[in-house]
């Protein structure tokens, strides 16, 4: 799995009140939620962002509350990734359970800067910079976390091995 955009860069301890504010939390619309996805920490965030695009931020992401609605408002948002030094654990589980990928990598984290390309493998745990010769590894995203993100998320992934 292999994906190559442009990164939106945030600080540490990004919560998930950062992330979707809880005035947006009355519905499970994603167009409503990716419309106020960091809507107080980056209000240009939802208009500029492309699908296709990285996230990559400090330590402890996701952290706060356990809403699904944080990975759901930024999956929908158009971001194909995220990459931190670490994350909060119940959203790393969140964010795989809704199959969007993220990787920990410090050395990433720290090197590269807003509007950087980066090039990512799942599979190898390969991050390139595109255009600056840098590359950083991390922990491969294992065989069968990248099936469930292939499948679209975890009740897609049991849909298909339950038809299967």
């Amino acid at each position: 799995m292999h994906f190559q955009g442009k990164v939106w860069k945030l600080g540490d301890h990004i919560d998930t009140d950062l992330i979707i504010p809880a005035r947006f939390l009355n519905v499970s619309d994603k167009d409503i939620l990716a419309k106020n996805c960091f809507a107080d920490l980056r209000p240009e965030f939802a208009g500029d962002v492309r699908k296709g695009d990285i996230l990559v931020a400090g330590v402890n992401f996701g952290c706060g509350s356990s809403r699904e609605h944080a990975p759901w408002a930024i999956k929908a948002a158009g971001i194909d990734v995220i990459i931190a030094k670490s994350f909060a654990r119940i959203f790393y589980r969140n964010a795989f359970n809704i199959g969007l990928p993220i990787l920990e990598s410090e050395e990433a984290a720290d090197a590269v800067e807003e509007g950087d390309r980066l090039d990512v493998d799942l599979t190898t745990g390969r991050i390139g910079v595109v255009g600056r010769d840098r590359v950083f590894q991390a922990k491969p995203v294992p065989d069968f976390m990248r099936q469930i993100i292939l499948a679209g998320g975890l009740v897609d992934y049991v849909k298909q091995k339950a038809r299967a």
